[in-house]
This record gives structure tokens, sequence and C-alpha cells, in this order.
């Protein structure tokens, strides 16, 4: 059998990058030090720790992260193993910090010959980057780069339960760089994490139900659902601020939409915005969820100390019979039955409930407020359709109007055209502004019947189908408000393939 010398080489390159990301952990292993006891210091593992330390301020969004706080995480955290003063922990954590980030500015390097391509190449990289730099403290932060964040994606496996915020970190870096295909990609992925934490979610509240038997384990899954909740809170917020990232972006792409480069991103744009926003609404419906949950645990604990309390006593025995065999004071049973009485109740009217809110209704139509309100019948939903059916054709026959004998018009033009004929009355109506909804939505259209299309529609492509073969509207810049009532995106509707002409 014959082997490819291509497929074995085969993003040779690629791979030596992956692999040169170890270089600085490697650099810190052949480190040799010792504490004031002589025990040796564990470089390969404290480097490792750095990048955990600077991974998770980015989680929590710090930015003031440098030496000296390093410094104190390696203090608290390794107080009991090695001796060492503040003083010392802070220079143990400027060595590591220079490791990762060299002192001299340049980026890390590794050179190697590609044997893919047959030439000696020069890999670069940067583990950790200058976030910014408080004059006052005269003090320099740091935060990974993203190489940092592929070498800590690198042990992903047991970051499973970070996985949707590291996704929103190498999203919003994707989108600073204007790579929206990336970025498009990356949203798939999380769309995959949060139903992966639906799932979580799902079987962490039947595992609630069935297994809170005691305080202790009550406890132990309110911890559990306060760490959900606290970290789906904090994924929302993040979720924010990209909406808001890419609500700039795009307002900025809309004045500069005219170069064929810019109005295909913000075509992608405007795609991830909608994107996004789908996944962060599943988003939010876990963060719903997460509240029930804590609602649920404490149900079930509850439930769980009543049937207990069920099982272990015996009102019988220990009242009934205590209370009827032995002579007691007056005052001990009033004592011993009270626990099982109800709390006093005394019924009160204040004069300010006369200037609270009120309900008024005429008394013939009690009766029918109290009912709900019952569907549609078949023939009235057919109806209905037939009805919007005609109000689309009447629209698309002035859309025809106005375009004249063009191929082409925007919905600005439009409504100009409505106005300038007198019909602006159209301009009043739902209809008009659902049929533009409906075709942006559906674009592009296939001007033939089929079973499966939506048959609002039908209409206007009988309308159309002889003489077109396509419908594409595409939204464009601007707002528009035809009026006080509604306001809209500009669209532009094009039909394509004149069959005439051909």
């Amino acid at each position: 059998m014959d082997i490819s010398i291509k497929n074995i080489t085969e993003n040779y390159r690629d791979r030596m990058e992956r692999l040169a990301l170890f270089d600085p952990l490697y650099a810190l292993e052949r480190k040799s030090g010792k504490d004031n006891s002589g025990e040796p210091i564990d470089y390969y593992g404290l480097g490792l720790l750095t990048l955990l330390f600077f991974f998770e301020n980015m989680l929590i969004r710090n930015k003031k992260a440098g030496v000296m706080e390093l410094a104190q995480f390696f203090s608290n955290l390794t107080q009991e193993k090695l001796d060492l003063t503040f003083e010392e922990y802070v220079k143990l954590a400027r060595e590591i910090v220079k490791v990762f980030r060299p002192p001299s500015g340049k980026r890390n390097s590794r050179k190697f010959y590609n044997w893919e391509t047959g030439q000696e190449e020069i890999i670069q990289y940067s583990i950790l980057k200058a976030s910014h730099f408080d004059a006052k403290a005269n003090t320099q932060y740091y935060e990974l780069d993203e190489q940092g964040l592929e070498l800590i994606f690198a042990t992903k496996e047991y970051f499973s339960e970070f996985q949707l915020s590291i996704n929103q970190l190498i999203l919003r870096k994707q989108l600073e760089k204007g790579e929206f295909v990336g970025a498009l990609r990356q949203i798939d992925e999380m769309r995959m994490d949060v139903r992966n934490l639906q799932d979580k979610i799902y079987r962490i509240k039947h595992e609630i139900q069935r297994n809170i038997i005691s305080d202790e384990t009550y406890r132990r899954y309110e911890s559990i659902v306060d760490d959900i909740h606290f970290r789906l809170s904090r994924e929302n917020e993040e979720f924010e601020e990209l909406k808001s990232f890419i609500k700039e972006t795009k307002e900025r792409l809309e004045h500069e939409i005219h170069e064929d480069k810019m109005k295909k991103a913000y075509g992608l744009i405007i795609k991830v915005d909608k994107e996004l926003g789908e996944v962060h609404y599943e988003h939010r419906k876990l963060l719903s969820q997460s509240i029930d949950m804590k609602t649920t645990a404490l149900n079930a604990a509850q439930e769980s100390l009543y049937y207990i309390g069920i099982d272990s006593f015996n009102f019988k025995d220990q009242i009934a019979n205590k209370l009827m065999s032995t002579p007691l004071p007056l005052e001990a049973s009033r004592r011993l039955v009270e626990p099982f009485l109800y709390l006093e109740r005394g019924g009160f009217w204040s004069p300010l409930a006369v200037f609270g809110k009120q309900r008024i209704e005429k008394r013939g139509l009690e009766e029918e407020n109290l009912t709900f309100a019952s569907p549609l019948e078949d023939w009235e939903i057919k109806e209905e359709v037939k009805i919007q059916q005609e109000n689309f054709k009447h629209i698309m026959e002035i859309i025809l109007k106005a375009m004249e004998k063009e191929n082409c018009i925007t919905l600005r033009e439009l409504i100009e055209f409505i106005k300038e004929n007198g019909k602006e009355d159209i301009l009043n109506y739902r209809s008009f502004y659902d049929f533009w909804i409906l075709l942006h939505h559906s674009s592009p259209i296939k001007l033939e019947v089929e079973e499966n299309q939506n048959h609002m529609l039908d209409k206007v492509i009988e309308l159309l189908e002889r003489d077109y073969t396509s419908l594409i509207v595409v939204e464009i810049p601007g707002k528009i408000e035809p009026n006080e009532r509604y306001t809209i995106r500009n669209m532009e509707l094009t039909l394509e393939g004149n069959k005439d002409a051909i």
C-alpha cells in the first residue's frame, strides 16, 4: 500500500504552530530554583497557573491583572508549599511573565523546516499582551493574547463548563478583526453550547426533584444552582456587550456601504447580528430556567422535610393520647396544641382603599368577559388568507406601476410614488408592512407555485410568473417613517429573468 507524502505533510505549519505554543512552558521547565528552605520551585506548573490566572481574569472581565496581582495569587496558593517572602513572589511572577512576554517587546518565535513547502520558516506567536497602563501607579496590566487563549483551549476538555464563555471571547476577537465568516462558525458552536447547557439544566432539575432528602443535599444542590445562575448571568452580560459592539460595527459600515467590499461585510454583519440574537434568546431562556430551578429545589426540600415529618411523627400517640391520658395544666395544654392551630386572623378595612384602582364594567357584559376567546374555525382562517392574498396582489400591482420598465425599486421610492399618486391610505394599513417583511424573510423567491411555499404569496406569484423567474428583497441602509404610526427599514426589490426579453 502506497503512503501519500502529501497527506502526511499537509498543514505541517499549522501543526508546528500549535506545538510551538508550548515552548514557553518548556523553557520554564528548564529553569532551576529553590525557595528559602531548599525546596525546588515548580516553574512549569506555576507557568500553567499563570495562564489560568489571566484566563480567569478575562472571564470575569477584570482589566487590572498584572505582576503584583499574580504575585499575590502565588502567595495565597503556595504559602504552605513554598517558603518565599512577598518580594520574592513578585520577582518570581515577573520572571514568569517575561518568559511569556519578552521584555524587548518582540514576539516569541521559532525557526523550523517546513516539510510541506521545503523551506525554512519562522513562526511568531504572542502568549501575553499588554492590556492597559496605569500611569498614576506606574503599573502595566496584561491579558492573554490570541495564541495564549489557544494554549488554554488545548486543554478545553477540562473547561467544558466554560465553553460558552470561551467561545464568546473568541467571537469578540473575530469581530474586532472583521472576520465575520469565522464569527458565523463560532456562533454555530455557541448554539451547540447552549443546547448542551439546556440538557444539563434539565438533568439537574430532575435530580433535584428525586434526590433532595436532607438539608445537606439541599445545600449542595443550592450551591450548584447558584453557580449555574451566576455563570449564566455573566454570559448574558457578555451577550449584551457583543450586541452593542455589533450594533456599532453595523452603523459604521452603513456609511461605507458604497464600496463593494464594505457591502459584502455589511451583509455578513447583519447575518451575524441575526444569528447571535437567536442564540442570545435561547440563552435568556436558560437564565429564566435557572431561577425556576431555585424554586424547584426549595419546594423539593420542603416536600421532603414534610414527608419525613409525616413518617416520623404520630399525632395520635405523641399529641392526642398524651393530652387525654395525662392531666395537664391549662397553659401546658395550650402550648402543646398551639403549633397545630391557625394563626389569629382579623379583618381590617382601610379608608385609603377607596383611592385604589378599581375595575369598572357594565353588568350586562360580566358573563361575556369571563369566557375564553375561542379559536378561529377552518373556514374563517381560509377567508383571512384569501383577503390577505388579495391585499398583497394589490400592493404588487402598485409596485409594478411604480417600476414601469425598470427591474429594481427601493421601498423609499415606492412610498414617494404612492404619495404622489394620492394612494397614501394604503400606508395606514398593517398589510403593506407585513407584505415587505414577508418578502424579505422569504427572499429569494422562486416565482413558481409550489406545495411547500407560503400560500400568502400565491396571487403575487401568479401575477409575476409569466414575466419573471425570481424576486429578491434585501435590506439597505436607512429607516423610513411613512406616517406617525409605522417605521420600517429601507429595502430594495429586484425582479430577475424577464422572459419576454429572452
